[in-house]
């Protein structure tokens, strides 16, 4: 399970390094084999293989009749590339992903239960000075009478 908000810095060729926490999960969740792909709030999703095969083929099995669900399944599927940390605990971020979601040095990475979100760190800073969905009158009705 990952969880909690890392600060970290790609390096010029685009790596970074997965916070020695997350590193033993990873190399023993997937053997260090991740997905990243872009997500429609112009961040990154990182996924350890085994979940995200199991997104993926959920996607494909989508009736791609539906435009919205084209769009879903042309984000997600066409811009997933297949990583693996490197020996020091490194990822590199694909260039076009790193384009999309406008990662630049410092970036967030956010843990998300079974995947991670990485945000270009002035992004996130941004969207958590924003009340978003938080608001008593703004939430779903998925989390009416739920409680922290």
């Amino acid at each position: 399970m990952f969880r909690g908000i890392s600060p970290l810095t790609l390096d010029t060729k685009g790596r970074l390094a997965v916070p020695s926490r997350h590193r033993d999960a990873l190399l023993e969740r997937c053997g260090g084999h991740l997905v990243i792909t872009a997500d429609a709030d112009r961040c990154l999703l990182v996924y350890p293989l085994p979940e995200w095969e199991v997104i993926q083929q959920k996607l494909e099995g989508l009736s791609n009749l539906d435009p919205r669900v084209r769009e879903l399944q042309r984000r997600l599927i066409g811009f997933a590339v297949d990583t693996e940390m490197d020996t020091a605990g490194r990822l590199l971020v694909a260039p076009a992903l790193r384009k999309y979601a406008e990662l630049e040095t410092k970036v967030a990475l956010v843990g998300q239960g079974k995947k991670f979100e990485l945000w270009n760190q002035e992004h996130w800073d941004g969207r958590m000075q924003a009340p978003g969905g938080l608001t008593p009158d703004g939430l779903p009705a998925e989390l009416e009478g739920f409680s922290l």
